[in-house]
């Protein structure tokens, strides 16, 4: 059975928009190219971040990231970032008696955006961090560490099937693919895709599939 559920946390539970948004600007590129060049790189297979290399070659992003928030133009969330079937999907899960975590690739300052935002979870936690990140084995180790439960009862959901499904499913995790964003969309059919435990649209199909598990 499934006693814990983590989730992902770029086009899983948030929009992505805002942050590209603010490349965009920072970057003096308008916002259409910098999303055309994030479809690129997506459909190839890269890192989205080869989006900012693409705009300015050799770009140090963890410099630029910093200055940006010199500048106040730092990372920023708030409630309309989510998706709007978050709150009462996590709510669900909690209901039900499910653990609710968040494990995503993200920076130190986005969690604790994220636990600004008061969700219904048990625990929050990014790559930036744990000093590791995904599609590494130690991220999911430590994932199941911050589930509190067997690796084998862990539901890991993401969009991006090479960094959520593969590697969480080589972790003993088992492992749900989000049709959604860009890669959710683009690899919705791929074998890695396919390979998931539970195919969904939305979190609220995500509540009916964990009791089904």
């Amino acid at each position: 059975m499934i006693r814990a559920v983590a989730f992902d946390v770029g086009e899983t539970l948030i929009r992505d928009d805002r942050g590209w948004g603010a490349w965009a600007d920072w970057l003096g590129v308008n916002r259409h190219t910098m999303s055309a060049l994030v479809g690129a790189v997506v459909a190839q297979g890269r890192d989205n971040a080869d989006a900012l290399r693409l705009v300015r070659p050799g770009i140090d992003i963890d410099v630029e990231r910093a200055a940006m928030e010199r500048a106040g133009r730092g990372e920023f969330l708030d409630e309309s970032d989510l998706y709007p079937d978050v709150r009462p999907a996590l709510a669900a899960l909690q209901g039900a008696g499910v653990r609710v975590v968040v494990a995503g690739n993200q920076t130190a300052q986005v969690g604790e955006l994220l636990r600004d935002l008061d969700l219904p979870v048990d625990a929050v936690a990014t790559s930036g961090e744990w000093g590791v990140a995904k599609p590494a084995e130690a991220f999911f180790a430590r994932t199941v560490e911050l589930a509190g439960v067997p690796a084998g009862e862990v539901l890991y959901v993401g969009d991006h099937p090479q960094n959520d499904v593969v590697p969480a499913r080589a972790a003993g995790l088992r492992a749900a693919h989000l049709r959604r964003g860009p890669l959710g969309h683009l690899w919705a059919d791929s074998e890695d895709a396919r390979a998931a435990d539970v195919r969904v649209e939305s979190l609220t199909d995500l509540v009916d599939a964990v009791q089904a598990l």
